[in-house]
């Protein structure tokens, strides 16, 4: 009789097949952190692999093994901007929670790296549908999901009316710091600006 030792002796061992290997998630961060560094210095344009790679200090098979071009890695940096922090206000007002959102959108729309990626992937969104779908989804799932949220929350507490009209709402709360940080990029925003914003940002919401 063979015994169950026997058995895992003569058996032959599986092998992990070629390509399955895990992908160190160390690396896969330093790829994503070159990207932003990469996209700052030289632009959407100019960009390459080759530089990604040297920045991140890893070979081009180390990216090429996470993502197929150029393209897409550009286009899973995009959409990670998405979710990169933007917390659910909860202070208990509306003017409260959106004072909170402008004042952690306004910081992350004026780091320098943001500053200068935001327009130029702008630019190349007019020339390239995929990366102005990955643009569009990135903003809706960023900004407004979090104010969605928060227009909920005041719905909730009776601050704004029920059956209001939602999606103008959104364009209240979006439009106007965006505007100002990406389009005109005003180098500093006006004392007490953000407090005011939020203010009357409120009252057009609570008047539709």
């Amino acid at each position: 009789m063979t015994t169950n030792a026997e058995e895992s002796q003569t058996r032959p061992r599986r092998r992990t097949p070629a390509g399955a290997a895990v992908l160190r998630e160390d690396v896969t961060e330093a790829i994503r952190a070159a990207v932003f560094e990469e996209l700052a210095a030289v632009g959407y344009a100019r960009m390459s692999i080759e530089g990604i790679a040297r920045r991140a200090g890893v070979g081009k098979t180390a990216v090429y093994r996470r993502w197929k071009s150029k393209l897409h890695l550009v286009l899973d940096v995009v959409s990670a901007i998405a979710v990169m922090g933007l917390p659910t206000p909860d202070t208990g007002s509306l003017e409260g929670d959106l004072r909170l959102l402008y004042e952690v959108t306004s910081r992350a729309l004026r780091h320098p790296v943001a500053s200068q990626i935001i327009p130029d992937l702008q630019a190349e969104a007019a020339r390239n549908p995929e990366i102005a779908e990955a643009m569009q989804k990135t903003l809706r799932e960023g900004q407004e999901g979090v104010a969605s949220k928060i227009l909920v929350a005041a719905e909730q507490r009776g601050e704004i009316r029920e059956g209001f009209d939602d999606e103008l709402a959104l364009d209240l709360i979006s439009g106007p710091l965006y505007w100002r940080s990406v389009v005109i990029r005003s180098p500093k925003l006006p004392k007490g600006y953000l407090g005011a914003l939020a203010r009357a940002t409120a009252e057009a919401v609570k008047a539709l």
